[in-house]
């Protein structure tokens, strides 16, 4: 039995630093851009987007499309640093167990 309590203080410590990965992630910010930086859009670590800032220029009388798909861009821009972000958040706080794939945890 001495393994077992020996595997349950490891699963408790892997828990501990998933909890702490999730608290860094929500303070995670990461900003998305298009357009040669004409669009930048921010996201928090949640996914919220919470910014998005447009080059004046962009403001012009027809250049409503532009701007749309500049917008996009740059969220997905955005989202897939965040991704990257918290795949490697997770990595780190999982340690040996990484990539096991196992059942119920987010790696």
């Amino acid at each position: 039995m001495k393994d077992l309590g020996s595997l349950m203080k490891q699963a408790q410590a892997m828990q501990q630093k998933l909890a702490d990965a999730q608290a860094r992630l929500a303070e995670l910010s990461v900003e998305g851009t298009s357009g040669g930086g004409m669009v930048k859009v921010t996201l928090q670590g949640t996914g919220a987007l919470t910014g998005v800032v447009l080059d004046e220029s962009l403001l012009a009388p027809g250049e409503g499309e532009v701007v749309s798909d500049l917008i996009v861009a740059a969220h997905a821009d955005a989202k897939r640093k965040l991704d990257e972000k918290q795949a490697e958040l997770m990595r780190e706080a999982a340690g040996p167990l990484a990539g096991m794939k196992l059942p119920g945890m987010p790696f």
